[in-house]
């Protein structure tokens, strides 16, 4: 099992219609290599069907490397080659996203006390997002840090993810304390390498560049 995050970091509109696209080849991908995606948590983008970063559970179910392998392919600077369909007159076509994969943080790691409340889902998930009064808002009362976490179809598994959330979360705000704010998965976050992509999709369709 293995997290990825692809990320939008600062980018304009266009890096986030960039991850929902990459989203749904990172399905495709997935169902080919026999791969399970579970949605973790997706922070929306400035318009709807668009996303400014999306966090997966990657799970090989035969216990093999099939979803590693996954994952070390979407890590790295990602870029999309197309014309703006937002802004028609736009000279810039080079729009760069980043992928990162970690091992997710142990749900039973100590967090101290958690306060949990049951939600309705929503977002623009569309189908890979469960629709039922099983979300589940988990806040760390220590730090006030919430989360909420909506793929599970019953709200004990989506408690679970949540503890897993927050504990990733958790870690980077303490890594960020000793890093004076610059850890690494935030550094991630905020900052993509330009150029050096290790692959590049272009056109509207998203397609690989071979």
């Amino acid at each position: 099992m293995i997290w990825l995050q692809i990320t939008a970091n600062t980018g304009p509109i266009e890096c986030c219609l960039g991850v929902h696209k990459a989203l749904r080849v990172i399905h495709a991908e997935a169902a080919r290599d026999g791969v399970s995606v579970r949605l973790i948590e997706e922070i929306d983008g400035p318009v709807s069907g668009t996303l400014r970063s999306v966090l997966l559970e990657l799970e090989d179910p035969a216990s093999g490397n099939a979803d590693r392998l996954l994952a070390e392919r979407w890590c790295g600077s990602l870029l999309w080659v197309c014309e703006s369909p937002y802004r028609t007159l736009h000279k810039r076509k080079n729009w760069f996203l980043a992928g990162s994969a970690f091992v997710p943080p142990d749900a039973d790691a100590g967090l101290g006390e958690i306060r949990y409340e049951a939600t309705r889902a929503s977002g623009p998930g569309g189908q890979h997002v469960n629709k039922t009064d099983s979300a589940i808002r988990a806040t760390h009362v220590g730090s006030g840090l919430s989360v909420k976490v909506q793929s599970e179809r019953s709200q004990h598994a989506n408690k679970r993810l949540a503890a897993r959330l927050l504990a990733s979360k958790l870690a980077d705000l303490a890594n960020a304390a000793v890093a004076q704010g610059k850890s690494d998965r935030r550094l991630r976050h905020t900052q993509a390498e330009r150029g050096n992509a290790t692959r590049v999709f272009v056109g509207p369709r998203f397609v690989e560049r071979p």
